[in-house]
C-alpha cells in the first residue's frame, strides 16, 4: 500500500463523532449561510490567537485579496512579494491591478529575504506581503521595522503556519497572521487546520480596518442593500465553520504530532549525504505545514524512485514566480532571485501528516538512503 502525502481520512476517523454532531446540527437548523457558527468560530479563533478581530472568508486566496482592497491600494501600486510562493500570493496583486515586485528568499528557512526588500523598494510601494511558507514564520521584527520606516503595509500570507508563534528580541512572544497590519490564512483541507471544504480568514488589531474587511467581503455593504464601497462575495459557509469549531480544539495537538514527525524524519535522515533537511528559525516555532528537503542532484530521480517504492511525495513549487508566464509581463524584479530559482530544482516535500506512523518514515528514509547507495 502507498505511503500517502496526508491521511484525511485518517483524522477524520478520529473525530468523527465530534464532527458528525456538528455538521449534523447545522443541517437541523438550516442556517446554511451565515449561521451562528460562522460566529463562534470566529470568536474562537480570535481568543486562540489573542487577535482583536477575525473575519472568516471563502478561501485564502480571497483573504489576501480582500485584504488588498480594504487597504485601498490601487492600480501601480507596487507590492513586494517573494518569488518562492504558491502563485496565489502575487496572483491577487496582477488580478487588482497591482505590480507584483518579487525578491528571492532565505534558502535556509525558504521565507522571504528581508534583504532584499529596501532595495526593491520605490515610490511606488505600498505593501509587504510575507509568505511564512511550510510552516514557520518570516522574520517580522526586521520586516515590520522596514515598513515603519518607508510607511507600507505588511500583510502576512499565514496559510501554512497558523499556530505558530514569533518570538522577538525582548523575548515576547505572538502568533503568526497578527503580527503585520492584516493577516491571511487559509482553511483547504490539507493545511494545518483544513476544513471539508474551502474556507479562509482575516486578522487584523485595528476596529476602523476590521470593519472595512467585513464590508469588502459582504458585497461593500454595512447594512443590508446600501452598499458603500465596491466589495466582493466572500463568506465562510456554517457548515466549514462547524467542522472548524472542532478542528480548531485539536490545534495544538496536530501540531505536536507534526513537530515530532518532523524531528524523527530528521534524526532517521542523518548521515544521508545527498540532502538537507529543513533547519528552524531562532525566533519561530515550525508548525511544520510539510517537511520540505533539498535534493543536492537527481531530485527528479528522487522522486520517481520513491514512487517505485510505493512513496508519494510532491514538489513545492517547480517553478520559481519569476518563470511563471503568467507574471512575465506584470511583475517587477530588482534583485537577484539565485535562491528562488535554486531551490525550485532543488526541494521534495515528504509526507507529513497527523497520522503518520513511525513504521511509514522508517520506509520512507530507508528507501532515501537506499537511492543514494544506488
Amino acid at each position: 500500500m502507498a505511503i500517502p502525502m496526508l491521511d484525511l481520512k485518517g483524522q477524520y476517523k478520529k473525530i468523527k463523532p465530534e464532527i458528525d454532531a456538528a455538521i449534523q446540527q447545522v443541517l437541523d437548523n438550516t442556517n446554511f449561510i451565515n449561521g451562528k457558527e460562522v460566529t463562534e468560530f470566529e470568536v474562537k479563533l480570535a481568543e486562540y490567537l489573542n487577535s482583536r478581530y477575525v473575519i472568516a472568508c471563502a478561501n485564502g486566496t480571497d483573504a489576501l485579496q480582500i485584504a488588498m482592497m480594504a487597504l485601498e491600494l490601487k492600480p501601480g501600486d507596487e507590492v513586494i512579494v517573494p518569488a518562492f510562493t504558491y502563485a496565489a500570493t502575487a496572483e491577487v496583486v496582477g488580478l487588482l491591478g497591482l505590480v507584483p515586485v518579487l525578491v528571492d528568499v532565505d534558502p535556509k528557512t525558504f521565507n522571504i529575504k528581508v534583504e532584499d526588500i529596501e532595495p526593491s523598494i520605490t515610490d511606488k510601494t505600498k505593501a509587504i506581503v510575507p509568505v511564512h511558507l511550510f510552516g514557520q514564520i518570516s522574520d517580522m521584527e526586521r520586516i515590520m521595522e522596514i515598513a515603519g520606516r518607508y510607511n507600507l503595509y505588511v500583510i502576512e500570507d499565514n496559510a501554512q503556519a497558523l499556530g505558530a508563534k514569533y518570538t522577538y528580541k525582548d523575548g515576547s512572544e505572538i502568533y503568526s497572521g497578527i503580527i503585520g497590519h492584516i493577516g491571511c490564512t487559509s482553511f483547504f483541507p490539507t493545511k494545518n487546520l483544513g476544513c471539508y471544504g474551502d474556507g479562509g480568514a482575516i486578522f487584523t488589531q485595528d476596529k476602523e480596518l476590521a470593519s472595512k474587511i467585513r464590508m469588502v467581503t459582504d458585497h461593500g455593504q454595512k447594512v443590508k442593500y446600501f452598499h458603500d464601497i465596491i466589495g466582493c462575495n466572500s463568506r465562510l459557509d456554517t457548515i466549514q465553520a462547524a467542522i472548524l469549531n472542532v478542528k480548531l480544539t485539536h490545534l495544538n495537538e496536530y501540531s505536536a504530532a507534526r513537530y515530532g514527525f518532523a524531528q524523527r524524519y530528521k534524526q532517521l535522515l542523518k548521515g544521508v549525504d545527498g540532502i538537507i533537511v529543513p533547519e528552524e528559525s531562532e525566533n519561530s516555532t515550525h508548525v511544520y505545514h510539510q517537511f520540505t528537503i533539498q535534493v543536492k542532484g537527481r531530485r527528479d530521480e528522487l522522486k520517481q524512485y520513491l514512487a517505485e517504492n510505493g512513496i508519494t511525495s510532491t514538489i513545492y513549487y517547480p517553478m520559481s514566480l519569476n518563470k511563471q508566464r503568467a507574471f512575465g509581463k506584470i511583475s517587477e524584479i530588482r534583485v537577484p532571485l539565485n535562491n528562488s530559482e535554486y531551490l525550485a530544482d532543488q526541494v521534495l516535500s515528504l509526507p507529513m501528516h497527523t497520522e503518520l506512523k513511525d513504521e511509514d518514515q522508517v520506509t520512507i528514509c530507508k528507501a532515501i538512503s537506499d537511492f543514494y547507495k544506488l
